[in-house]
């Protein structure tokens, strides 16, 4: 069964074909205008859009110019009495997926709608659910429109070999769409090695990643492979990685370009056969601009790029999200919590949400945590969101901190020397230097008089 909308000012016409695709055994959402069609969009993403070309108002070929903006990868049938078809045949160019003249037997819409409807699920338009091959993504609950979109682009690039970045807010999902993306490549039977960039200590990204031999230094008692190695075959995300440090970014560059690892301490290279999808809360380029990422390895990386929208762009995924967190940590907690009581979903989908699906499912947790009766009551939820603003932030939060008022007493202590500063923290200065440039410190600020 597929979600197909309709889209004619004949009201006649609107009902024969609504008839004729729900008796194939599809879901047609009906538009008597384009203004009203685009309306439908923004509630339901189906998998085909049907227009009649000639409409009062907006007529089918801006319709199709609309749709084709918003959602590049949904196909669009145009229907078309005979004077327009080379109307028609000029919407084709433009990327209209086919057009049927009218009047039309019911067999031929049917073929038309079957091809429009394989090539959509070839470009990964297909509804969430229990279909066949929707396994990839069974992770990600969503309804939002523009949540399938980015769901469609991550299922087209999936069987490429292309490198990906994935971008958007901290707890959006970015791990969630790059496993699903793995689940839906021809690497999938291979592993998916998962790593944050940002928790790897600066002396030790080298081995980390490429792996180190026995006495290499001081430490590595027996060989290490190193995440390159470990990930042969499948997948390795690199999350954060707009955390790496520039001597770190040279080494990566180099394993892209050459497609070899040299362990620390080894005297060959292995040749590794590895897709790379990486991720950032911060924008890359904005880091490119401001000299803390390295343009040519951005460009390797950034071959693909996918946005994910933070939880207050998507709201109509609240209410989903809080159910199935509720439901899963009640088994979890072994409690009879089985719903939301009146007002207590509202306040949910009204929250601004700074953290994203995480802060939402932790607000959920103290929820059932917390709750005494079958229904989650409002009192309940504005509580739990009251003390979230007081919560311990993330580790890797609390380390960057950490790291940056570290730096600042030393610049203090040192007035801004940056010789003694780094023989203060045991590092040479090149690397103090990086440490100072992640942190945006600048050592003049810090000098007397300043």
């Amino acid at each position: 069964m597929a979600r197909i909308l309709i889209v004619d000012d004949d009201p006649a016409l609107l009902r024969l074909l609504s008839l004729r695709l729900r008796e194939e055994g599809h879901e047609p959402i009906e538009a008597p205008s384009g203004e009203a069609a685009l309306a439908r969009l923004d509630q339901a993403l189906p998998q085909l859009v049907i227009t009649d070309l000639r409409m009062g108002g907006m007529d089918g070929l801006q319709l199709f110019d609309a749709v084709h903006r918003r959602h590049p990868l949904l196909p669009v049938l145009i229907l078309t009495a005979h004077g327009t078809i080379p109307d028609a045949v000029r919407a084709l160019r433009q990327g209209v997926f086919g057009y049927l003249p009218k009047p039309f037997e019911a067999h031929e819409l049917m073929q038309e709608v079957g091809r429009a409807l394989a090539a959509s699920q070839a470009l990964g338009a297909d509804i969430p659910g229990d279909e066949p091959g929707d396994s990839w993504r069974e992770a990600i609950l969503t309804r939002s429109p523009r949540m399938e979109q980015v769901l469609a682009e991550a299922r087209l690039v999936a069987g490429s070999e292309a490198s990906v970045v994935i971008q958007g807010p901290s707890g959006s999902g970015k791990e969630l769409l790059a496993r699903a993306l793995h689940a839906a490549s021809p690497r999938s039977r291979h592993p998916l090695v998962a790593v944050n960039c940002g928790a790897i200590p600066e002396n030790l990204v080298e081995s980390e990643l490429f792996g180190h031999v026995k006495g290499a230094f001081t430490g590595a008692v027996r060989d290490r492979p190193g995440l390159f190695v470990e990930a042969r075959g499948g997948t390795l995300f690199l999350d954060e990685v707009a955390e790496l440090p520039l001597p770190a970014q040279v080494k990566l560059l180099r394993v892209l370009q050459e497609r070899e690892v040299r362990a620390v301490g080894a005297e060959r290279p292995v040749r590794v056969d590895v897709r790379v999808v990486s991720a950032s809360h911060r924008r890359l380029q904005d880091e490119v601009a401001a000299g803390r990422f390295r343009e040519d390895l951005f460009y390797r990386l950034h071959v693909v790029g996918l946005e994910l929208p933070a939880l207050s762009q998507r709201r109509e995924d609240i209410p989903l999200l809080a159910q199935h967190f509720l439901a899963s940590l009640a088994q979890r907690y072994a409690k009879r919590t089985t719903g939301f009581a009146p007002g207590a979903l509202e306040l949910l989908v009204s929250a601004a949400w700074p953290g994203n699906v995480r802060q939402l499912q932790n607000v959920v947790e103290k929820c059932v945590v917390l709750g005494t009766t079958p229904l989650v009551p409002a009192p309940l939820v504005q509580r739990a969101l009251a003390n979230e603003a007081t919560d311990m932030q993330p580790l890797d939060n609390a380390r960057r901190q950490f790291e940056r008022d570290y730096l600042v007493q030393l610049l203090k202590m040192t007035s801004g020397n940056v010789s003694q500063a780094a023989r203060l923290a045991r590092r040479n200065r090149t690397d103090f230097y990086a440490l100072l440039g992640r942190h945006q410190l600048e050592p003049g600020a810090f000098k007397p008089g300043s």
